[in-house]
């Protein structure tokens, strides 16, 4: 009888650590809102553009060819395939972050390097492109 309260109470400190452990990782990792965009560096890693996904303000275009969106793709991009680019360019915001994506990072890369060179000064490239982001396990539609 003595012994229960004792193990009641181990249990009880035990179930506050595990507790407050788990707060402090909660805290530790920044809400896609709090991100600073006007920051952030012309080229992205994939890790940086999974924190910043679901921002309100930030756009993830895929520039691949249908069949290869179709194959697999970032949740919530938008495809504007890149021989398309020049005739689509007004559904680009210009008041938004917007981040270029394709298999690879070379024709995202393209895309950035022309919509930079159309005024764009909110544009990002995200090296790596999908083939970065599967190997990671980010989650893909298909």
């Amino acid at each position: 009888m003595k012994r229960s309260p004792i193990l009641l109470l181990l249990l009880l400190l035990m179930a506050l650590a595990l507790v407050a452990c788990g707060g402090q990782d909660a805290s530790q990792a920044p809400a896609a809102a709090d991100v600073d965009l006007s920051a952030l560096p012309d080229t992205l890693t994939p890790q940086q553009v999974n924190e910043i996904r679901n921002h309100p303000n930030v756009v993830l275009i895929d520039v691949r060819e249908p069949w290869e969106y179709n194959e697999g793709h970032i949740p919530g991009v938008t495809l504007i395939p890149l021989g398309t680019l020049p005739n689509r360019i007004n559904e680009i915001p210009k008041d938004k972050t917007v981040i270029m994506t394709c298999r690879s990072g070379n024709r995202s890369g393209q895309a950035y390097r022309f919509l930079r060179e159309q005024g764009f000064d909110n544009v990002h490239n995200m090296e790596g492109g999908i083939l970065a982001w599967e190997k990671l396990g980010y989650e893909i539609e298909r």
